[in-house]
C-alpha cells in the first residue's frame, strides 16, 4: 500500500509549537481593513492556537 499524503495545502498553514500544538494564523487578514477596527485588526496579527474540535481532524490531514 502507498505512503499516506499530507495535505500541502494544510501544511503550509500550520507549524508545530515547541510543546506539540499546532499553530495557525487568524482569518479576514487579506483585505477590506477600512471596515474593521483598530482593535480588530491588532488581535488579527496574533497566531493562534488550533482549536480542540480541529485538532483531530488536522492532524490526519498532516500525518505527523
Amino acid at each position: 500500500m502507498p505512503k499516506m499524503k499530507s495535505h500541502r495545502g494544510l501544511a503550509k498553514r500550520v507549524k508545530r509549537t515547541g510543546s506539540g500544538q499546532l499553530k495557525r494564523g487568524r482569518a479576514y487578514t487579506s483585505h477590506r481593513f477600512h471596515g474593521k477596527t483598530q482593535k480588530q485588526k491588532r488581535h488579527l496579527r496574533k497566531a493562534s492556537l488550533v482549536s480542540k474540535s480541529d485538532y483531530k481532524r488536522i492532524k490526519l490531514m498532516l500525518h505527523k
